[in-house]
């Protein structure tokens, strides 16, 4: 299939990507991301090469999905300047959680037994697979709400699984603080001079004095979920004049948030809107101070019908609803993790070295946010196909999977017109039935 098939959009994003790689594997990788939006059936990475025409080179191929999770950092930056303009004002929001994809057998590389964060019926508490820790941007759409568009994913392997891997292959043993620390890092140094400020929602388990240490220092708010037995403190008194010595960093008066959101004075409402839609939340908010923050926080507790939950942000200058509206918008990445793992496949592609799993899970990540960004401002018609249902006329928001099909239908549409112009011989016809035939089967 010619590249001339692919919307603009499309096919410069693959070039850009490409740009970051060595001539011989720039060359395949515009192909293999082709292969990966026709496939069909189990994503395997077989599955990428056959739809992709990828036949007697596929070493080579595999080689360029080795080079992709070798320079996956460098990637990155291609998809987050693809995603920018989604981005609207000059704030840019992101969130950081972490995912597994499981695994099976003994010999890949990063592998082992972690937390189930989803257990099914039988309540499996552990998986074996690999964790990957994911770092996405919160974009706005004014009809479809908050989406996370993935940008950099990095593989956890626990200490003790490290002395597994070949000697060869090992890396620094990184907690997922530590990997969360780093993608924060390098989103400033790639964002920071295009935004005013950048904000990065994390849950609980991210919500730790190295993550919001570090994250201070680069100039990034953090907000998250604020565990009710916070040890929290109020804010210092000044310092007397012609007293030596710094100001106070934090006060001596101890703060509980079980007290404050038992007494009943001081709840407002506020105005925000959360998952698409205006709400009023019963709120208190306040300043205090935070030993793992290193200063000064901004509090909200949200009294709902049954409990009261916390929140926070490392900016005393936040509002409380921007705060709400932040931890809300958090959720878009759970939905991301699953689609990424349930229409791309993601965790299916049967590698074992290292850096091939993690050029898997990226390029699953990077064609999730493509075809995000390419369908950013298409409607409804454009995007699902209800031909062949007309009794299915209710109006909802397209999900990720009728996006996707919505641009491989525009892909092979415009191949198929590509054919037809002029005067097409017949070994062109039948090249092109017998294509579309293997897609169809």
């Amino acid at each position: 299939m010619p590249f001339s098939c692919l919307p603009a959009f499309v096919a410069t994003c693959f070039l850009h990507l490409a740009a970051w790689l060595d001539r011989r594997a720039a060359a395949r990788l515009p192909r293999l991301l082709l292969g990966i939006l026709l496939a069909r059936g189990r994503r395997t990475v077989t599955s990428w090469f056959r739809a992709a025409g990828i036949t007697k080179d596929f070493r080579p191929g595999y080689a360029t999905v080795w080079a992709c999770g070798r320079r996956a950092p460098q990637l990155a930056v291609s998809v987050l300047k693809a995603v920018e303009p989604l981005v609207q004002g000059k704030r840019l929001v992101t969130a950081i959680d972490d995912t597994p994809t499981p695994r099976w057998g003994p010999c890949i590389e990063g592998a082992g037994i972690h937390h189930n964060p989803t257990p099914g019926p039988a309540g499996e508490k552990f998986v074996y697979g690999q964790v990957w820790v994911t770092l996405a941007v919160l974009a706005k759409h004014p009809d479809w709400g908050t989406r996370a568009l993935p940008l950099h994913g990095q593989l956890y392997i626990r200490q003790k699984d490290i002395t597994n891997l070949p000697p060869d292959h090992r890396v620094p043993f990184r907690t997922k603080l530590e990997l969360a620390v780093e993608q924060l890092h390098w989103l400033k140094i790639w964002a920071g001079s295009r935004f005013e400020s950048i904000w990065s929602v994390v849950d609980g388990g991210y919500a730790k004095r190295p993550v919001l240490q570090a994250a201070a220092q680069d100039g990034i708010v953090v907000v998250g979920r604020l565990a009710k037995n916070a040890a929290l403190w109020c804010l210092p008194l000044p310092k007397p004049a012609g007293r030596p010595g710094p100001q106070a960093t934090y006060g001596k008066k101890r703060i509980s948030l079980a007290k404050r959101a038992g007494h009943s004075q001081g709840w407002t409402e506020v105005r925000c809107v959360q998952y698409g839609r205006a709400v009023t939340k019963t709120i208190k908010t306040f300043l205090a101070t935070w030993h793992p923050a290193g200063g000064v926080i901004r509090v909200v507790l949200v009294r709902e019908e049954d409990k009261w939950l916390a929140f926070f942000a490392t900016d005393p200058e936040a509002t409380a609803a921007e705060i709400l509206e932040a931890v809300a918008d958090r959720g878009a990445i759970e939905e991301t993790f699953k689609d990424v793992k349930e229409v791309w496949g993601a965790g299916q592609q049967q590698v074992r070295n290292l850096n091939a799993c993690v050029g898997c899970f990226n390029l699953n990540l990077w064609m999730y946010s493509l075809v995000e960004g390419w369908s950013w401002e298409q409607g409804e018609k454009e995007l699902v196909d209800r031909s062949a249902s007309p009794w299915d006329d209710e109006p909802r928001r397209p999900s990720h999977a009728d996006r996707r099909k919505a641009l491989q239908r525009q892909v092979l549409r415009e191949e198929i017109e590509t054919v037809l112009r002029g005067r097409p011989t017949k070994g062109e016809f039948r090249g092109l039935a017998e294509r579309l035939l293997r897609m169809a089967c």
